[in-house]
């Protein structure tokens, strides 16, 4: 796994290995729960930095 050319953006598949999830499933329920998403001309990407935000506000 490697960020998109050191910028910290990771592609959905990228971001589902880093997450350790293994479904696109659960990946579109992280955004519909509030998972920031950058929709560029070619796809979308998400931020290292959101998704451990993301994550953090879950951890117990």
């Amino acid at each position: 796994m490697q960020a998109t050319e050191n910028t910290g953006y990771f592609n959905y598949k990228q971001a589902m290995e880093y997450m350790g999830v293994g479904s696109y499933n659960t990946l579109h329920r992280y955004i519909k729960l509030g998972l920031k998403v950058t929709a560029t001309p070619f796809g979308f990407k998400i931020d290292k930095n959101d998704i451990d935000t993301f994550l953090a506000q879950y951890k117990k």
